[in-house]
């Protein structure tokens, strides 16, 4: 019975496909384990014959993409086996991960302290020119610093992709991406399950054959991307309220006259006016997000009662503007009213119409949510 199955997504590593698997079998064997190679291979080379040659299993995905890859192999080891084996290990067919350490990969799952490990390159050792500098300084670091920021899986090395998981918990994970996001999501979704996720140093060589597939810029703001899409609070809703906070103060700075320093005007008040109104929005995006992902709102968002106090704004804002507008006319059109009454009365309206129509959102959102589910 196959205890491990080691993945291996591949395109075009003939000159290093057959030294990837000789250390796989090494591993296995000189550790007794029962275990199987399976290769996702997309090539125009020689490495799915290699690969077959040295007793791997090769399947050729219908899609592209390395995320893909890795999701075709699942789907096809689920299906050979009636479902997962008891350990899945991955790794990149490059030869920059050494899979004679696969044991130490293995160790915190067979002895029941993590459900998913990640082999950190940054607790371990790179060789000289294992990693380009901007990667190893840079994206690695701050992507890895919003990924633990965001979700907390508290990893150092969040883009290795060295890593071990146990078959029952890769069956809980819910896995979509076909780019170099899948690397990401595979945490996020870990997390998101509360799965136990442990590191264990590893180390990192350089790449001697062949060219990487990794486009820095582009694969690093997919993996940014992906972890914004999935976090509205973060993207929305925490930034939303701050701009809000920061409106609403230098508002009524200018409507009360307080200092911050200075003496508050026309000016600061637009400033917090516009502050309130893009901060309230993201907000209502936030919640917006929420619901399509299936989150369940506070219950005081219902339609009746925010579209009930958008009106009570509304109508605020326009009597305030209509008592401005009498006393201007009373006047014989001479006498101006403060700007900042002015901009106040406006923002008002402009919020109430917001809460308003964006009740009305949640209701429909909610209402095809409804549709879809039944």
């Amino acid at each position: 019975m196959v205890e491990v199955s080691v993945v291996l997504p591949s395109k075009d590593e003939e000159e290093t496909i057959g030294i990837c698997i000789s250390k796989i079998r090494k591993a296995f064997g000189e550790n007794g384990l029962e275990g199987e190679i399976i290769v996702a291979d997309n090539s125009g080379d020689n490495t799915p014959t290699i690969a077959r040659n040295l007793g791997a299993e090769v399947v050729t995905p219908d899609g592209k993409g390395y995320g893909y890859a890795y999701r075709y192999a699942f789907k096809y080891l689920k299906q050979k086996h009636g479902g997962y084996p008891k350990y899945i290990v991955i790794g990149d067919a490059d030869d920059t991960y050494d899979f004679t350490e696969i044991p130490k990969l293995l160790e915190p799952l067979i002895k029941g302290e993590a459900d998913f490990v990640i082999g950190s390159r940054f607790k371990g050792g790179m060789e000289k020119g294992a990693m380009p500098w901007l990667h190893r300084w840079i994206g690695n670091p701050v992507l890895t610093w919003f990924l633990n920021f965001f979700y907390k899986v508290g990893v150092s090395d969040a883009h290795s992709g060295f890593r071990a998981i146990t078959g029952e918990a890769l069956d809980r994970l819910e896995l979509h991406s076909n780019g170099m996001e899948f690397a990401s999501e595979m945490l996020m979704e870990a997390a998101r399950r509360k799965l136990r996720i442990v590191e264990v140093p590893i180390r990192y060589y350089a790449r001697r054959h062949g060219k990487s597939k990794l486009a820095s810029f582009s694969d690093g703001w997919r993996h940014l991307k992906f972890m914004l899409v999935y976090t509205p609070k973060h993207l929305y809703i925490y930034p939303g309220f701050t701009l809000m906070l920061i409106g609403m103060i230098l508002f009524l700075s200018a409507l009360l006259r307080f200092s911050l320093g200075y003496s508050p005007g026309f000016h600061t008040s637009v400033a917090g006016s516009l502050l309130i109104i893009v901060g309230f929005q993201a907000v209502f995006f936030g919640f917006f997000s929420r619901m399509l992902a299936g989150e369940i709102l506070p219950r005081f968002l219902t339609l009746e009662k925010c579209s009930s106090i958008g009106a009570i704004i509304f109508a605020a804002g326009f009597i305030w503007a209509f008592k401005i507008g009498y006393e201007w006319v009373g006047s014989g059109f001479k006498v101006l009213p403060p700007v900042v009454h002015s901009v106040a009365c406006l923002t008002l309206m402009i919020l109430g119409l917001q809460i308003f129509l964006s009740a009305f959102m949640l209701s429909i959102i909610s209402e095809y949510k409804r549709r879809w589910t039944f």
